[in-house]
């Protein structure tokens, strides 16, 4: 099973994107084994540093820490993928956005 992590600002709306996301890639006909979850920002760099997920995706207000995450990604042979505005909003199409990002990133 591969897994996916969204560092958010806080994990609120990342949670519901996570939740939304993992749902439609193992579902609808996807039938992927991904999973997404979430995390707030100030988990980030110890998460990364762990190497537990396959793909660490940074969502649009927290694009500030990119650079900084990208680096220890790089250290740890994980790939840091940004997470473009229209892919997270929790609507049909921002799903299979993000979606998309997740399964074009593993």
């Amino acid at each position: 099973m591969a897994k996916a992590l969204i560092i958010c600002a806080a994990g609120m709306s990342s949670s519901l994107m996570a939740k939304k996301t993992t749902e439609y890639l193992q579902g609808q006909g996807q039938g992927q084994d991904i999973t997404v979850e979430a995390i707030g920002a100030t988990e980030g760099n110890k998460v990364i540093e762990s190497a537990a997920f396959d793909l660490y995706l940074i969502s649009p207000q927290t694009r500030m820490y990119f650079k900084q995450f990208a680096d220890l990604g790089e250290k740890v042979g994980r790939p840091v993928v940004q997470i473009p505005p229209q892919a997270y909003v929790p609507i049909p199409t921002g799903v299979a956005a993000l979606a998309k990002v997740v399964t074009d990133n593993l």
